[in-house]
């Protein structure tokens, strides 16, 4: 068997012309994941392709439905609030990071309510209190309030699931010491 020559190397390193590459690069990254208009332009500009073959290619994916930057806003929100337990305010940040528009991220944040956001800080405390059961009280509500803080809580949400949590396991009278607000 014969093995095939690669081709000369002008036409080996010749770059297509810029739609194309355009068009390449995006469907390389969106086979990987869903990401934002935004996201896909700064990878575009980075890589070289020039603004006007990086603008068309973009709408054109944008009106056949390959970027839908409501949808992906949508998706990674929930996402980030169910899985990694984040408050609607740390949602929102995540979602800013990756270009989106204010309208897309406020939609999105509108599937957020308050009773979920109480409930995953509640699942976060609960998968975390097995780990600080041998430290004093102070300890183990400082710890558990930063957790929840570093996940975009509010003060007041944080020191009630806590106080909430912990009045299971301590005298009320301890617990109800342990936070002020």
């Amino acid at each position: 068997m014969s093995v095939a020559e690669p081709p000369p190397p002008d036409e080996q390193d010749a770059p297509g012309d810029p739609e194309s590459v355009a068009r390449a690069i995006c469907l390389g990254l969106l086979s990987q994941r869903a990401r934002s208009r935004a996201e896909l332009a700064q990878v575009l500009r980075k890589r070289g392709v020039p603004d006007d073959a990086a603008t068309a290619v973009l709408a054109r994916f944008t009106e056949v439905g390959l970027i839908d930057d409501e949808s992906f806003a949508q998706n990674m929100a929930l996402a980030q609030h169910r899985d990694r337990g984040l408050a609607a305010r740390a949602v929102a940040v995540k979602l800013r990071q990756r270009g989106l528009s204010n309208s897309a991220v406020e939609a999105a944040l509108g599937l957020i309510d308050p009773d979920s956001e109480r409930e995953a800080a509640r699942r976060l405390v609960a998968r975390k209190i097995p780990s600080l059961r041998g430290l004093p009280p102070e300890t183990r509500t400082r710890r558990l309030i930063g957790l929840l803080a570093r996940r975009g809580y509010s003060p007041a949400l944080a020191a009630d699931v806590v106080r909430a949590a912990l009045a299971d396991e301590l005298p009320p009278e301890v617990a109800d010491n342990l936070i002020t607000e």
